[in-house]
């Protein structure tokens, strides 16, 4: 062994200095490879940053588009409904401080949040907006002015999207922004270089964003204007002058950006190249100083290597005997062509019997055909990475949950399989299924809880009408007072019991605080159906309960509102609690519903949907 390491470690020695000798001759081809690996790198990051700044700019458009698609405008001239909206969404926007305004399809303004302090309806800006809206695309300006009554001059972006009534368009949202306050202008600023300028211009070459701030506004050099012309898509490199300075620009136009936006990053071609050059003379004098740090570097660790490795492999050896994960190699047919020792101890299956059998044979049938797909999706792809949780069938049948890792190494010759690494994550699972339950449900009656109830009435009113009957009980303190907690915790389950009993599969019903519970009707939409409901649910609250050898009579206050689809969640419920407070002052829900008071009870409902 000693005279093989040897020979090994002289070889290499000559290599290192065979390899010294041809890097030093090809360092000036290799010189031009650098040269062309630079442009490319280069290209390839002005390429990811332009498309990262279009895709900033694209969110504007997006979150636009959601507030228009969030409410009906009137689009009458000046109404007070659609300027406070306007006002409202410019308040909590992080994207459009500026300023909205809401325009007919030909780009008349309706309704503005400070139309005095707009750009002028003649700025070309709006023309190339609306043509891209007319074409089906986001609508970006072009830089636009803005002079304030100090004579300054401000620069803006004004973004478009349609407001649609069935499916058609009928008017305009627009959203402005200042450029030099936007999330996009605060990122270009950190791409500030002592090197080169990036900036983000529009067709006619005004500078919108810019690492350097105070250029905002201004125009590029018009031979990069002209080779944005020249090259609509994609990314080039762009050879001009400045006085007797030469120039490169790095441009990139094209889909990663709005149409009619490109991506200029330019520096002196002598700042550009240096970098390659200079590292070209470095990498002489590294390929020199390796010669001889490695001649002896590697006769000194040759033998250090070769014990260390040697050490390290009955480490591993002895770790991955006792490791409590399974570790398992497939072949391409899904079986185990090898399995740790563990696999089979865990599983509790005699050592060896697994070799050979099909993985997907282990797995809970109802788990079975999603793992099946994740899998098929791993070996169509090299080197992928598959995580996924599912239950795993052991000796005796019973299903545990593990988590997966699983990675392509079909093309490693040294595995030629799927290799995975499995861990017993049951315990873990279960207890943040435990949190998770405990979190949305009541831990005395076993109902959902006022955060779940919330949650389940605002997804239903973005849909659809909700029924909202509040549930106040009339006579529970007196209980509390006369027989003890014990026994009302007992009849507040009892009494969850029968409100569970009284409603619909689709209902819910919650406990919402002490002695009041919610009852939720989704998809009621007339005021008889959420009243018998009241009804029954007052009815089965009035007889007689046993608890704990005691028989008690209460009554339940029972306040109804129906909620239209798109109300505000927090609202209708005070509504409902509203209208259960004006039963409550009527002296409780069996008083309240003597046909004589019913007409006190119809007055109150009105003022508490009010």
């Amino acid at each position: 062994m000693r005279l093989r390491n040897w020979i090994a470690v002289a070889v290499s020695v000559l290599l290192l200095v065979a390899v010294g000798i041809v890097g030093v001759l090809v360092n000036r081809s290799a010189l031009r490879a650098a040269d062309t690996v630079h442009r490319a790198d280069s290209q390839a990051l002005a390429v990811n940053n332009a498309t990262l700044a279009g895709q900033m700019q694209l969110l504007s458009a997006k979150e636009l588009n959601e507030f228009a698609e969030s409410r009906p405008f009137i689009l009458a001239p000046g109404q007070a409904g659609d300027r406070k909206a306007l006002e409202k969404y410019v308040a909590q926007s992080p994207l459009f401080p500026y300023g909205a305004a809401i325009t007919d399809l030909n780009g008349t303004v309706i309704n503005a949040t400070r139309a005095n302090a707009l750009p002028d309806a003649t700025d070309p800006g709006y023309k190339v907006m609306l043509s891209l809206l007319l074409a089906g695309k986001p609508g970006f300006s072009s830089v636009m002015s803005v002079y304030g009554t100090d004579g300054k001059r401000t620069a803006v972006e004004a973004v478009g999207v349609p407001i649609k009534v069935a499916g058609a368009p009928v008017g305009l949202l627009l959203g402005f922004n200042k450029f030099a306050d936007t999330t996009l202008q605060a990122y270009t600023s950190k791409l500030k270089s002592d090197a080169h300028l990036t900036m983000i211009v529009d067709s006619a070459g005004t500078v919108g964003f810019s690492s350097d701030g105070t250029r905002i506004g201004t125009t590029i050099d018009p031979a990069v204007v002209a080779a944005a012309r020249e090259h609509p898509q994609g990314s080039t490199f762009v050879e001009y002058h400045v006085g007797h300075t030469p120039m490169t620009a790095i441009l990139v136009t094209g889909d990663v950006l709005p149409d009619g936006w490109n991506y200029v990053r330019t520096q002196t071609t002598a700042s550009f190249d240096g970098a390659v050059h200079k590292r070209s003379q470095t990498i002489n004098l590294t390929l020199l100083a390796m010669l001889l740090i490695g001649a002896v570097g590697i006769s000194i660790l040759g033998y250090r290597t070769q014990v260390q490795r040697r050490r390290a492999d009955e480490k591993f050896q002895a770790l991955f005997q006792h490791a409590p994960d399974m570790v398992a190699v497939l072949d391409a047919d899904g079986r185990l062509a090898y399995s740790s020792p563990s696999a089979a101890s865990v599983l509790h299956f005699p050592p060896g019997s697994l070799q050979g059998s099909s993985v997907f044979d282990l797995v809970h049938p109802e788990d079975r055909p999603r793992m099946m797909e994740a899998f098929g999706r791993l070996f169509a792809e090299r080197d992928s990475v598959l995580r996924l949780q599912t239950r795993v069938l052991n000796a005796a049948g019973r299903a545990t949950w593990f988590e997966f890792t699983a990675s392509n190494q079909m093309h490693n010759p040294a595995l030629t399989g799927i290799v995975i690494n499995a861990r017993d994550v049951s315990e873990t699972r279960a207890f943040q299924e435990r949190l998770a339950y405990e979190a949305q449900h009541d831990p005395l009656t076993g109902l959902p809880n006022r955060r779940r109830m919330q949650d389940a009435l605002g997804t239903s009113l973005q849909q659809e009408s909700v029924a909202v009957l509040f549930v106040d009980l009339d006579g529970f303190k007196p209980v509390n007072d006369a027989h003890g907690h014990e026994v009302g915790d007992e009849l507040l389950r009892q009494v969850a019991d029968r409100l569970s009993g009284c409603v619909r599969v689709q209902d819910v019903v919650s406990r919402v605080g002490g002695d009041e519970f919610v009852v939720l009707m989704p998809g009621v939409t007339n005021r008889a159906d959420a009243d018998a409901m009241s009804t029954r649910v007052r009815l089965s609250v009035e007889r007689a309960f046993h608890v704990l050898g005691n028989e008690i009579t209460i009554g339940a206050s029972v306040g109804v509102h129906l909620a239209n689809a798109s109300d505000d969640p927090g609202q209708a419920l005070r509504a409902a609690d509203h209208a259960m407070y004006a039963i409550k002052h009527l002296g409780g829900g069996r008083r309240a519903a003597i046909p004589e008071q019913r007409e006190l009870i119809r007055v109150g409902r009105h003022r508490s949907e009010d």
